[in-house]
C-alpha cells in the first residue's frame, strides 16, 4: 500500500462503485426501522456553492451514521426548479428557462456526486417537469371542489421589476424578496388558499414538533399570531354604513379619540374621489413598507377623510383619518386608536394635534404622565363610565357583554396569518389549472385533461411578462362545463406549491397513477429534515400546511411532514478588498479571495490572489456571489478532494453555528487524512496475518489504548446520534488517533490493538469521509463496504479503570504523582505515598501529624 494519500485517484472510482451497484437505492422493509433524512433540496443554479456543500455534508453524515445502525435509510435528492431566476436568466441570455434549468439539473447533479452523498438518485425528481407539477394541478381542482380555493381581487404585493404578485412572507423589509426592489400596492385578482382555516391547527400542532428548535416554533406562533379580542362596530355619521374593527384591548375602548382606516379602505377611497390632496397621499401609500419592522419605525402619516365615526357606548363621534400604518390585508383594514395606551397611536396623535384621553391606571394607584408617552400596560379602568373600578381583565368580559346586548360587538378570535395568495404573473411556474367561462365561472380542468403543460419552446420579448399571455394557442380553448368558448388561466402557481409537498413525492416518483400511494406511510413522516431557518415561515409553514391538505384528502396518515429539523448556520467568509491606493493596509495570502470594487464600493468582481499583495480587510460575512467572496466548491475538491472539503466543513462549527471560512483549516483537514492514510499503510505494510485481539492478555499501556478507543467510541456514538457535534467527534478521533501514534507495536498484540484501533476510527469517521475510509476499510482486510458494516459497539467493561492517577500533596504542595489501584484501601494508599521519591525528600527529618485522603483524587501529607 502506498503511504501517500491521493485523492483523485481514489474518489471518482469509490463514486462510480456506488453507482454501479446502488449502494443506496432503498424500497419499503418492513423488517427494519425506516429513517427518511431530507435536506431541503436546490435551486438548479448551475453552480453549487459551500452552503450546499454543508448542508448536505450534514444530512449525509446523519444518512451514513444511520444506515450503520441498522436502518432502512433513505436520503433522495430533487430539484427546485421553477422560479424566476430561470426565467430572468433566459431573458438575459436568450434561451428558453426549461434548457437553462436542464442544463443546470446536469452540472449540478455531476457536482453533487462528486461530493460523494449517500443519495438515492433513482428518485431524483424536478418541480418543473409535468410527470411532477401534474399532481399538484390534481390537488388543486381537488381543494378548489372542497371550497378551500377561491380567487377575488385583492390588494397584493407588486414587485414591479419581477412583474409579480409576493405573498406577505416574501416582502423583507419592504422589499421583494428576490429583486430586492421596492414593494408597490395593486389591486388585482388572485387564487388564495384558505390557510387561515387550518390556523389552530397549525398552531396547536407545533406543542408535537419536539424535535424542532424553539426559535422556529416561536417564529411559527408569532406569524399564525393567535389573539383573543372583540369586534365591535362603530357607525359613521350621516350613513347606515359601519365601521367593523378589532382590538385585543376593549378595556382601552373608552378612550377611543380617533378611529383610522387603511389607505385602501373603501371610506379612503371615496373620500379621495373627491380630494386631489387625500387621492395623492393614498396613491403614494402604495410605495410604502410594509414588513411589521419598517411600519414599527417609520413616520406616521394621516389625513382626515372627512367622516365622523360614532363611539358604540357613549355615542360620541371621533374623527376617522386614513393613516400609513393601517394595513387592508389586517383585519378589516380599520383600527379603533387610543393615543393614552397606545404607543403608534400616541405618536399620530401628537403628530395631528388630536386628543389623549387616559381611560386606564395602574392597579398600584402610582401616577403615569400620558404627555411623555402612552401608558400601554394593563390596569384599573378610570373615566370609563360604568366600566370604572374595573381591572383590564374584568373590563374585556364586562365591555364584551355590554356590546354583545347592544348588537355591536362580539368576543372573537383574530389571527395575524392571512389566506396564501398563490397566483404568480411569471411564465416559470405551473400553470394552474382553471378555465374562465363566460357563463361558467372558474371551471377547474377535468382530471382526463392534467396534466396542463407548460409550453417551453418560448420566446420573450422586449415588454417583458409572461409569453404565454400573449399566445392564443395556450390560453384559447373551450369550457369543460358548456363547451363554448372560454379562456385558460394564464397565471402560474407560487414556487412554495412546488417545495410545498416534494418530500412526499420521493416516497413513490415513479407512481404514475396517483399522487401519493401506501408507501408515502411507510416513509412519512421525515426523520430530519435540514435546511436554513431563513425557511422557518414560507416553506416550513406551507408544508405542514399541505401535509393536512394531504391527510385530510386520504393521501397519508400523518399529521406534520417533519419530525425533527435542524437548522445549519450560515458560511462566512474573511472578505478582502483590493487597495486601489496602493496602501500597505493588509498583506492577504495567496489564494485568498480578493473584491475589486466599482467608484461606488459596490464588489464587482473576484479572483484568487496568487502571491502576496495589499488589501483591505473587511472581516468576516456571508459567503454568497453578491458579495464576490464565495469560494468554488468544485476548485476545492479538485485541489483536496471531497473528503478533505466534507472534513473541514464538519470540524470548522457545529451544524447549528456559523462555519468561518479558512484555507489553513481545509489545509489542517487534509493533513489529518493523510496522517490517517500512512498509520494505515505502515501498519498494512508491515505484512502477515493480524491475529484476533485477546483483551484478557493486555499489558497496562494496551489496556489504556483499548479504553480510550472506548471512550471515544462512546462519545462519537453520542454526539452524532443525539447532539449533531460532528465537530467534537472528529476532534475525539484526531486525538486517539495522536493516542495511536505514540503507541509502539512491537508484539501480536500489540499489532493486533492497533489494527482494532484504526478499525475503529474508519468506521467512526467513514460517515463524514466516505472515500478515504472505503479504501483504507478494504486496506485492513474486509472486502464488504464500510456503508454495509455495523456501527461498533461500546464494550462497558473496556471503560473499567484498574487504576488511577492520585495527586500527593505534602502540607497543600503538589510533590508528585503515582498511580494507584482502583481497589487499594486507605492504608495502602498512604504508605504508597510515603514511599515515593521525590515526597521522602520533602517529609525527611519531620514529624508525620496527619495523612488526609480523597478517594481517586489526592493525598495531603500534613508534616513539620
Amino acid at each position: 500500500m502506498q503511504e501517500q494519500y491521493d485523492h483523485q485517484a481514489i474518489e471518482g472510482d469509490i463514486q462510480r462503485q456506488w453507482l454501479d451497484s446502488k449502494v443506496f437505492e432503498v424500497t419499503e422493509d418492513l423488517n427494519k426501522e425506516k429513517f427518511y433524512c431530507l435536506s431541503m433540496f436546490p435551486y438548479p443554479s448551475g453552480k453549487l456553492h459551500m452552503g450546499h456543500v454543508r448542508n448536505y455534508t450534514i444530512g449525509d453524515v446523519i444518512a451514513r451514521f444511520q444506515r450503520m445502525q441498522g436502518k432502512n435509510v433513505l436520503q433522495p435528492m430533487g430539484w427546485d426548479a421553477f422560479g424566476l431566476p430561470a426565467e430572468n436568466a433566459a431573458i438575459k441570455n436568450n434561451v428558453a428557462p426549461a434548457y437553462w434549468t436542464d442544463k443546470n439539473i446536469d452540472d449540478m447533479r455531476a457536482q453533487l456526486q462528486r461530493m460523494g452523498l449517500a443519495v438515492d438518485w433513482s428518485r431524483e425528481l424536478a418541480t418543473c417537469k409535468p410527470e411532477y407539477y401534474r399532481w399538484e394541478q390534481w390537488f388543486f381542482t381537488r381543494l378548489l371542489k372542497k371550497g378551500l380555493v377561491y380567487r377575488k381581487k385583492a390588494t397584493v404585493n407588486w414587485d414591479p421589476v419581477d412583474q409579480t404578485v409576493l405573498a406577505n412572507e416574501q416582502v423583507i423589509d419592504g422589499r421583494g424578496w428576490r429583486s430586492d426592489a421596492l414593494v408597490e400596492q395593486r389591486e388585482i385578482n388572485q387564487w388564495f388558499l384558505k390557510i387561515t382555516a387550518m390556523a389552530d391547527q397549525l398552531l396547536d400542532d407545533l406543542k408535537e414538533l419536539d424535535g424542532w428548535p424553539r426559535q422556529v416554533v416561536t417564529m411559527q406562533e408569532n406569524w399564525i399570531g393567535r389573539s383573543e379580542g372583540v369586534e365591535l362596530e362603530f357607525g359613521i355619521a350621516g350613513t347606515d354604513d359601519i365601521l367593523s374593527v378589532f382590538t385585543t384591548r376593549p378595556d382601552t375602548l373608552m378612550g377611543v379619540t380617533y378611529v383610522a382606516v387603511a389607505p385602501q379602505h373603501p371610506l379612503a377611497q371615496q373620500a379621495a374621489q373627491h380630494n386631489p390632496e387625500l387621492a395623492a397621499f393614498v396613491e403614494g401609500c402604495k410605495q410604502m413598507k410594509t414588513a411589521e419592522a419598517d411600519m414599527a419605525t417609520m413616520e406616521k402619516k394621516g389625513m382626515p377623510v372627512g367622516r365622523m365615526a360614532i363611539h358604540p357606548v357613549t355615542g360620541e363621534q371621533v374623527p376617522v383619518w386614513v393613516a400609513n400604518f393601517v394595513l387592508m390585508s389586517y383585519g378589516s383594514g380599520a383600527v379603533m386608536s387610543v393615543p393614552a395606551h397606545d404607543q403608534r397611536d400616541w405618536e399620530f396623535a401628537h403628530a395631528y394635534h388630536l386628543p389623549v384621553k387616559q381611560v386606564v391606571a395602574p392597579a398600584d394607584g402610582r401616577p403615569v404622565n400620558i404627555t411623555e408617552q402612552a401608558f400601554t400596560k394593563k390596569g384599573v379602568l378610570i373615566d370609563s363610565g360604568e366600566f370604572s373600578g374595573l381591572t383590564s381583565a374584568e373590563a374585556f368580559d364586562a365591555i364584551a357583554r355590554f356590546l354583545e346586548h347592544q348588537g355591536k360587538g362580539k368576543k372573537t378570535i383574530n389571527y395575524r396569518l392571512r389566506d396564501w395568495g398563490v397566483s404568480r404573473q411569471r411564465y416559470w411556474g405551473c400553470p394552474i389549472p382553471v378555465i374562465h367561462c363566460g357563463d361558467c365561472g372558474a371551471v377547474p380542468v377535468p382530471e382526463e385533461e392534467l396534466p396542463v403543460i407548460l409550453p417551453e419552446a418560448v420566446t420573450f420579448d422586449e415588454t417583458g411578462g409572461s409569453p404565454i399571455k400573449k399566445m392564443p394557442e395556450f390560453y384559447e380553448t373551450s369550457c369543460p362545463s358548456c363547451g363554448k368558448p372560454a379562456t385558460r388561466e394564464t397565471d402560474t402557481f407560487d414556487t412554495f406549491f412546488e417545495s410545498s409537498w416534494y418530500y412526499a413525492r420521493y416516497t413513490c416518483p415513479d407512481n404514475d397513477t396517483t399522487m401519493l400511494d401506501e408507501r408515502a406511510d411507510y416513509w412519512l413522516p421525515v426523520d430530519q429534515y435540514i435546511g436554513g431557518i431563513e425557511h422557518a415561515i414560507l416553506h416550513l409553514l406551507y408544508s405542514r400546511f399541505f401535509h393536512k391538505l394531504m391527510r385530510d384528502e386520504g393521501l397519508l396518515h400523518s399529521d406534520e411532514p417533519f419530525a425533527n429539523l435542524l437548522t445549519q448556520g450560515m458560511v462566512l467568509a474573511e472578505t478582502y478588498y483590493k487597495d486601489e491606493e496602493g496602501g500597505a493596509r493588509h498583506w492577504c495570502a495567496p489564494d485568498d479571495v480578493i473584491v475589486e470594487r466599482d467608484d461606488k464600493g459596490k464588489p464587482v468582481h473576484s479572483y484568487l490572489a496568487d502571491t502576496h499583495e495589499t488589501v483591505i480587510a473587511a472581516g468576516m460575512s456571508k459567503m454568497s456571489k453578491s458579495r464576490n467572496n464565495g469560494v468554488d466548491p468544485e476548485m476545492m475538491i479538485e485541489r483536496y478532494g471531497a473528503d478533505t472539503l466534507r472534513l473541514f466543513s464538519m470540524f470548522a462549527a457545529p451544524p447549528d453555528q456559523s462555519m468561518e471560512w479558512s484555507d489553513s483549516g481545509v489545509e489542517g483537514a487534509q493533513r489529518f487524512l493523510n496522517r490517517l492514510w500512512r498509520q494505515v499503510a505502515r501498519h498494512v505494510n508491515e505484512g502477515g496475518t493480524v491475529a484476533a485481539l485477546n483483551s484478557d492478555t493486555l499489558n497496562d499501556e494496551q489496556q489504556a489504548l483499548r479504553r480510550k478507543l472506548h471512550q471515544t467510541l462512546q462519545k462519537v456514538t453520542d454526539d452524532m446520534a443525539r447532539r449533531f457535534t460532528f465537530n467534537t467527534a472528529i476532534a475525539a478521533n484526531m486525538e486517539l488517533l495522536n493516542d495511536l501514534s505514540r503507541f509502539k507495536a512491537g508484539d501480536d498484540t500489540s499489532r493486533a490493538l492497533r489494527q482494532t484501533v484504526l478499525e475503529g476510527i474508519v468506521l467512526m469517521l467513514s460517515p463524514v469521509t466516505p472515500h478515504i475510509c472505503q479504501v483504507l476499510w478494504s486496506k485492513l482486510g474486509h472486502e464488504r463496504l464500510v456503508i454495509d458494516e455495523p456501527w461498533p459497539a461500546v464494550d462497558e467493561s473496556a471503560l473499567v479503570l484498574s487504576k488511577v492517577q492520585m495527586v500527593i500533596q505534602v502540607n497543600g504542595k503538589v510533590r508528585g504523582k503515582m498511580e494507584v489501584s482502583v481497589d487499594a484501601d486507605k492504608d495502602r494508599i498512604e504508605q504508597q505515598a510515603l514511599d515515593d521519591e521525590n515526597v521522602q525528600r520533602f517529609i525527611e527529618g519531620s514529624t508525620i501529624r496527619k495523612i488526609i485522603v480523597v478517594p481517586g483524587r489526592l493525598v495531603n501529607i500534613v508534616a513539620n
